[in-house]
């Protein structure tokens, strides 16, 4: 076994913020507005629960890096390292790692701190969850 590099969850997720600028929801509605992306990477059982932010890219987690990556033959059509991508989840703790993650592969990442449930108590709408086709699986059949 490999010796730790983090004592714990938190220092790791110390860590990973230290690579990022994050947002709060209203720095992020106004990115958006700027031409960022909004990335969802909750599972589907969370979106139905929770609600979705309307034009959100979904992308669940286990399939970010795969999806955005540029060079992955896995990407969407419009993964491009030039985009800025925001990414949120529930709390705002998930979503710090996987932000981290497109850093470190050289995309242009951070997070909504709080995620989805500060966006919701800052009053920006949410609809009601979970989406039909995913827009991820509507894009990549586009592609095809």
């Amino acid at each position: 076994m490999s010796p730790a590099v983090f004592a714990s969850v938190d220092d790791l997720l110390d860590a990973a913020r230290a690579t990022l600028r994050r947002l709060s929801p209203d720095d992020a509605r106004d990115a958006v507005r700027r031409g960022a992306r909004l990335v969802d990477i909750r599972p589907a059982w969370q979106r139905e629960r929770d609600g979705e932010i309307p034009g959100a890219l979904i992308v669940e987690r286990n399939h970010l890096e795969w999806r955005l990556h540029p060079a992955s033959e896995a990407r969407l059509p419009l993964a491009d390292t030039t985009e800025r991508w925001i990414v949120y989840c529930t709390e705002g703790y998930t979503s710090s790692l996987a932000a981290a993650s497109l850093v470190s592969l050289g995309i242009d990442a951070t997070d909504v701190v709080g995620g989805i449930e500060a966006w919701k108590r800052a009053g920006h709408p949410v609809v009601r969850g979970a989406t039909g086709p995913t827009p991820i699986e509507q894009l990549v059949a586009e592609a095809d």
